[in-house]
């Protein structure tokens, strides 16, 4: 599978070389998170709390892995629906986020905060969880481990396939 290679933490000058469409594979720590981990997230945000995974990568991936089977790394690990974490797009992009991953299209509204930001919506394959799951060399609970798979969890990731979906403006979504 050709693509290009990027690695986290994502740079301003790399995200602009993207165009839409493009198969990108991401390689290095990214971040999970959900509904439940993005509202509490927001909470600890409103209250000046360091979020310290933006330190160490800038990209957030929806998603809330299943149990991880004797002998994985981590279980099947889909994305989720990227349109019901709109709410939390503005505070997330003022700390710091460059790339999301997820599934499905953005609003028109969350789609200009990308653009004013510079932040990439990558998208991947909704039902490959598993194929997925292939691609995460490491997991490790860093927030809100009482969430269980909500919670947020760091993941050392090898090229992960992606699609870019939206940028600068612009969609593959029409």
């Amino acid at each position: 599978m050709k693509g290009t290679t990027i690695e986290t933490p994502f740079k301003d000058n790399i995200l602009k070389s993207l165009s839409i469409g493009a198969l990108v594979k991401i390689k290095g720590i990214i971040v999970t998170a959900r509904d439940a981990s993005l509202k509490r997230l927001k909470e600890d945000m409103k209250k000046k709390k360091k979020l310290s995974f933006i330190n160490e990568t800038n990209v957030l991936y929806f998603c809330g892995p299943a149990p991880t089977p004797k002998g994985k790394v981590i279980g099947s690990c889909g994305p989720t629906t990227s349109a019901r974490m709109e709410e939390y797009f503005e505070i997330l992009f003022r700390s710091g986020v460059k790339g999301l991953i997820g599934k499905g299209p953005l609003s028109k509204e969350a789609t200009s905060l990308c653009k004013k930001f510079n932040v990439v919506y990558l998208i991947v394959t909704g039902g490959a969880g598993a194929y997925l799951s292939s691609f995460v060399k490491t997991k490790d609970v860093i927030s809100y481990k009482d969430l269980g798979p909500e919670a947020i969890l760091k993941l050392e990731v090898d090229e992960l396939p992606c699609i870019v979906a939206s940028m600068k403006g612009n969609t593959i979504f029409k």
